[in-house]
């Protein structure tokens, strides 16, 4: 989506417009869109946020409102382990998911909603992962995350662990807790 203006006075932004503005979500084949789309969003990250500072306020919101002791430390432990041993820092959409993505007369596909951040490869693929407008089964989650590494050469356990991280974290502020917890779940039986 291209910026066309901005007023930072008003704090205003003019965006191109999406038409015919499809979801991404009622396409027959989203992961092959979403492998498209991902590597292009791999740019070079410089001035914006690091994943690392992100996540120090994930750590403090799990403090502070996860209930479940086991998911709070299980997020908790996974933010400690990975975000000193990231790789290289990249533009990664921390809110990349099938209703995030729409059909555009420019190109077939933009990315919207841009929530972007600094960090490593393996963390632009948990929004999706957890994307439940794509398909909410064991099966569903467990195949997006097998093909989104795969196709894209991602680590899986980093990938699939910052998945479980990021969605415990958000999930204080979720309208979908109950699915996101189950995605939780199932990547936590996952060995």
């Amino acid at each position: 989506m291209l910026l066309l203006a901005r007023d930072d006075a008003r704090g205003a932004l003019l965006l191109e417009r999406c038409e015919p503005g499809t979801h991404l979500s009622e396409s027959a084949e989203p992961l092959d869109v979403l492998m498209g789309l991902v590597p292009r969003l791999w740019k070079n990250a410089d001035g914006f946020l690091p994943l690392e500072d992100e996540a120090a306020i994930w750590a403090g919101s799990v403090e502070r409102e996860v209930a479940d002791p086991r998911l709070k430390e299980v997020a908790l432990r996974y933010i400690d382990e990975l975000v000193p041993t990231q790789g290289d820092q990249v533009l990664v959409h921390q809110d990349l998911h099938g209703e995030n993505v729409l059909a555009a007369e420019r190109e077939p596909w933009l990315v919207i909603d841009p929530k972007p951040l600094a960090g490593e490869r393996e963390f632009s693929v948990a929004s999706i992962v957890r994307s439940f407008e794509l398909g909410h089964s064991k099966r569903d989650v467990l195949h997006r995350l097998d093909t989104l590494c795969a196709g894209l050469g991602l680590d899986r356990e980093r990938a699939k662990a910052w998945t479980i991280a990021q969605t415990i974290a958000w999930s204080g502020g979720s309208d979908h807790v109950a699915p996101h917890m189950e995605t939780v779940q199932w990547l936590l039986e996952d060995s």
